[in-house]
């Protein structure tokens, strides 16, 4: 079995109507929630060993900021094919995962985050920013994982639901 946890970015700041979306930052909440989402999941033991991000800049400081609250010493890889992108990108790069990973974050946008919970699991769930959904996969190889794959929807946070909100 595999892991997969599959985080949506944190709320975006669209005050600069100068800004690429690409180049969007995170506002004050986003920077609020992310940290909160990663202390959440070390404390459920849900650290992932590789963490696979969009490069644009709202996910990236998204995924930095969860994997400083959870003391990362794994592996941080941007992914350009993640920018805006539907679930078969997202299995396309996993696919090249070394099977040395037991359980691996992606870290993009909707609608392709709540596109790729779906496929993988057949649930169809509300990811807001910053949400998590943690997907078991029946695989021993990320090779095998397909948008077909029968995963199963082990946990969804958002992070108005973590204590202390």
């Amino acid at each position: 079995m595999k892991t997969l946890l599959i985080l949506r970015h944190a709320k975006s700041d669209w005050g600069n109507s100068q800004l690429a979306d690409h180049d969007r930052s995170l506002n004050d909440r986003g920077r609020y929630d992310a940290p909160r989402m990663g202390a959440w999941l070390k404390l459920q033991n849900l650290v992932p060993e590789l963490i696979i991000t969009s490069t644009a800049e709202r996910a990236l400081t998204t995924a930095e900021l969860v994997a400083l609250a959870f003391d990362f010493e794994g592996e941080l890889r941007t992914e350009r094919k993640f920018y805006l992108a539907g679930p078969p990108a997202y299995v396309e790069v996993l696919n090249e995962v070394p099977d040395s990973y037991e359980r691996v974050m992606v870290v993009g946008h909707n609608p392709g985050m709540e596109e790729l919970v779906s496929v993988l699991t057949g649930v169809d769930r509300p990811l807001t920013t910053a949400n998590v959904a943690v997907v078991e996969l029946p695989i021993e190889s990320w090779g095998e994982l397909t948008i077909f794959s029968d995963g199963r929807l082990l946990h969804h946070w958002q992070p108005r639901d973590l204590p202390g909100q």
